[in-house]
């Protein structure tokens, strides 16, 4: 199957469509495996309970998102932050970046 639209990012795994490239806020988030992504949006995940963290930025709310179409585990999402200065985050998505690839 070949890909004609917009430039994506696809679960490494199964290669399910995760997120549009339009929608990459930043690069320079760490997660569990290393380099992680911030985006807008995410599509075609699945969201754990949310629970309380400390995150290296301070103390947040957020879920773990995971593939629909595999199961694995791609990151997280921002449900609530406990400190003004990080609620630009709240209800953005942190994607890894060996959980992913690139799909133009």
């Amino acid at each position: 199957m070949e890909y004609s639209g917009n430039p994506l990012y696809r679960c490494r795994n199964c290669k399910n469509p995760l997120a549009l490239i339009d929608d990459l806020l930043s690069k320079n988030f760490i997660g569990k495996s290393g380099k992680a992504y911030m985006f807008q949006h995410a599509m075609n995940i699945v969201l754990g309970p949310k629970y309380d963290k400390q995150l290296i930025t301070g103390r947040f709310s957020i879920a773990d998102v995971f593939c629909s179409k595999c199961g694995e585990e791609l990151g997280w999402k921002y449900v609530q932050s406990y400190d003004l200065k990080n609620r630009y985050k709240e209800g953005k998505f942190i994607l890894e970046e060996l959980k992913m690839f690139q799909e133009y």
